[in-house]
């Protein structure tokens, strides 16, 4: 069976004062989920939304909304986003010394759970907990800011990770964020990568809707 490859475009590079008919676009032109960037100045050198824009979003598309937290101490704002709405919660394992309980608490509140990766973070870390895990995310830049260039290394991290889930033998998400764009989805998908993160290429690209069909694409010719 064909894989199916997941779209999930990051509105940190979208337009602040067209959101809402941002959003729109990409929801009607095949998003499988909404990403938001959640960074707090700490644990990435950059600002961001919270869960008030996953509220805000939920109003908008019914779209699945998949929220990644860049920040320190996330597990005092879990039960914030689940009330806010969404769908996927993501963690770091560089900020959650007790990654454990952080997993089993996002799914108490009803969340379907995922823990992202540093570039600088080898993948063996999770190999305790991904019987747990709903969603890996792969960062193939560092977190804290959009537009910058795709760390190759990170492919044999992807490629390891997607061992390490045919291993466990659960349906989990492997997603990647960090330039991914038309150039680079081919190999995210080929080292076996099925999310695909995208920002800029997507919203600063001028055409949503056609950047969209062009990553995906890009992505699906190599199945």
């Amino acid at each position: 069976m064909k894989k199916r490859i997941y779209m999930a475009p990051s509105i940190l590079s979208a337009d602040l004062l067209k959101l809402k008919e941002e959003v729109r676009q990409v929801a009607e032109n095949g998003a499988d989920f909404i990403h938001i960037d959640v960074m707090d100045g700490h644990f990435v050198p950059n600002l961001s939304f919270g869960y008030n824009m996953v509220a805000s979003i939920k109003r908008c598309v019914k779209t699945p909304i998949d929220a990644h937290l860049m920040i320190n101490n996330p597990d005092q704002y879990i039960e914030n986003y689940a009330q806010a709405g969404a769908h996927i919660l993501t963690v770091h394992q560089e900020a959650c010394p007790h990654l454990h309980r952080t997993v089993q608490c996002i799914h108490q509140h009803g969340m379907k759970a995922g823990v992202a990766l540093n570039p600088a973070t080898a993948v063996h870390v999770l190999e305790d907990i991904i019987s747990e895990l709903d969603l890996i995310l792969i960062m193939t830049v560092n977190p804290g800011f959009g537009g910058q260039k795709f760390i190759r290394r990170g492919l044999q991290k992807i490629a390891a990770a997607q061992r390490m889930i045919e291993t466990s033998g659960k349906q989990i998400l492997l997603q990647v964020d960090g330039g991914v764009n038309r150039e680079t989805a081919a190999e995210i998908i080929t080292h076996g990568a099925d999310t695909l993160v995208a920002g800029s290429a997507i919203f600063g690209a001028g055409k949503i809707a056609q950047a969209m069909r062009d990553i995906r694409a890009a992505a699906e010719d190599v199945l």
